[in-house]
């Protein structure tokens, strides 16, 4: 009987919990995240002419010398024709000593040099998740007389931009402070239309 007793009492608190973990807290979070977060619980999405144009969150392949350049991803953020549009995240998980991962990094920092650019770490080497949205400020300020140039610009017009579209340290102690690729390049199309 006791053993009876005790697999119920066990079936019951299985589904209690999954019913407050599967359903109760998963819907709670849903409501709070739609009624005070929408922008943020939709996975924060920029539209231009009501088609969605990119994430703030994910980082995305700009190649055009107007752009500010993201770094490298080694799923190359499920975008263009040598892209794994999986849906999932991730490094190359290369080890140091694989000459493939050598020959990436080579490749990227002659592409660098091409432009005159000195390679520095985030933008030759992909990020953990392969979808970092951010790039440093030196990096930023590296490819600024690239972009300013090409669009026709004062370095100062776009380096208020990037200062602006800078995000700081998380909670002000964690990370480095880094510059949000999408948005600035999202800014500088939006500086440009105003002064048309």
């Amino acid at each position: 009987m006791a053993i009876i007793r005790e697999t119920i009492r066990a079936i019951f608190i299985t589904l209690m919990l999954w019913l407050l973990t599967g359903i109760i807290y998963p819907l709670i979070i849903l409501v709070v995240g739609q009624a005070f977060f929408p922008y943020q619980a939709n996975g924060s999405i920029k539209y231009q002419n009501d088609e969605p144009i990119g994430s703030t969150l994910i980082g995305q392949v700009f190649t055009s010398e107007r752009y500010f350049h993201s770094r490298p991803s080694t799923v190359r953020y499920s975008q263009g024709k040598k892209a794994k549009p999986t849906g999932i995240s991730g490094a190359s998980n290369l080890a140091p000593s694989n000459p493939e991962l050598l020959k990436r990094i080579l490749e990227e920092a002659d592409k660098l040099r091409e432009e005159n650019l000195q390679p520095i770490a985030d933008i030759i080497y992909t990020s953990g998740s392969g979808l970092d949205p951010h790039i440093s400020l030196k990096a930023a300020r590296q490819q600024l007389t690239r972009v300013a140039g090409a669009r026709g610009v004062k370095e100062d017009e776009i380096l208020r931009l990037i200062n602006k579209y800078t995000d700081g340290r998380f909670l002000g102690i964690f990370g480095e402070p880094g510059v949000n690729v999408f948005r600035l390049n999202y800014a500088l199309d939006f500086q440009d239309i105003i002064r048309q």
